[in-house]
């Protein structure tokens, strides 16, 4: 039988087997765990453990300290031990995001790759590099729209970044559009209030104009604007159906058409881009 040909991986394909990791954790309550052990086994330095917050300086003193838990339960020290391990492992994976965040600034300042031969202990420029590239790939898993795991080649590390960034530049470019047509939105809505006194109103149309004075003041968020878009679609709905009802233009001005026009315009941009 002849031999079976190795087949070569694509370098830039996601890996098929998701790496184990701890993931998000909440760390600080973890150490408050830790504490609460200690402070049961009367832990007399209990006051010195760093705050829940500071986690690498709290598992050095529950490591250092470890011993006073002997008067517990064999559980409760079982427990305590698994939480430091879970805990060393949480921030060994936050390590590799930070360390790879550190190297782009270092890059980004200027530092060349034999500088960093040092500081990422390492032999030569090219074993920096390809560190470099494999803590890349740890820090890029999970970044939108990256949520396979990325691997660790540089191939993959490119594709990785030009994806993010791409991405990144669309919902710039998508959040710049919308704040332009929530401007517009906004300045409709005005417009419209300050033709109240030109519009044949009925009880309907007050009613939802007056929730557009009510919001339009505080319109600031993604959801706010879509209530403000909703508010004067239903005060246009309201003005159309009064027509439909007496056969009469509702808006007894120039300037109070505009107005309506206007805002039936701002909420079909406005709608386009509200899920």
């Amino acid at each position: 039988m002849a031999p079976r040909k190795k087949g070569f991986t694509d370098p830039t394909k996601p890996l098929v087997r998701q790496p184990k990791s701890v993931g998000s954790l909440d760390a600080p309550a973890l150490v408050g765990a830790l504490r609460q052990l200690h402070e049961d086994a009367e832990d007399r330095s209990v006051d010195r453990m760093p705050a829940d917050d500071e986690i690498y300086g709290a598992l050095l003193y529950a490591e250092k300290h470890s011993r006073v838990l002997r008067v517990l339960s064999p559980e409760k020290q079982k427990a305590a031990a698994l939480t430091r391990v879970l805990l060393w492992e949480f921030l060994g994976e936050r390590l590799r995001i930070h360390q790879s965040m550190a190297i782009d600034d270092a890059r980004g300042a200027g530092a060349e790759w034999k500088e960093l031969v040092p500081t990422l202990a390492v032999g030569g420029p090219s074993a920096a590099y390809n560190k470099a590239r494999r803590l890349k790939a740890a820090a890029l898993t999970g970044v939108e729209p990256y949520a396979e795991p990325v691997r660790r080649t540089p191939e993959a590390v490119r594709q990785a970044e030009s994806r993010i960034a791409a991405h990144r530049t669309a919902v710039e470019r998508a959040q710049t559009v919308a704040r332009q047509r929530h401007h517009l939105l906004a300045r409709a809505a005005r417009e419209l209030l300050d033709q109240q006194n030109a519009i044949v109103l009925n009880e309907d149309a007050e009613y939802w104009l007056g929730e557009v004075a009510e919001v339009l003041p505080h319109c600031e968020t993604p959801t706010q604007m879509l209530s403000l878009s909703r508010y004067l679609n239903a005060s246009l709905r309201a003005l159309r159906k009064l027509e439909q009802q007496t056969g009469q233009p509702v808006a007894l001005t120039g300037e109070a058409v505009a107005a309506c026009e206007a805002v039936a315009s701002a909420v079909r941009e406005a709608t386009a881009i509200t899920p």
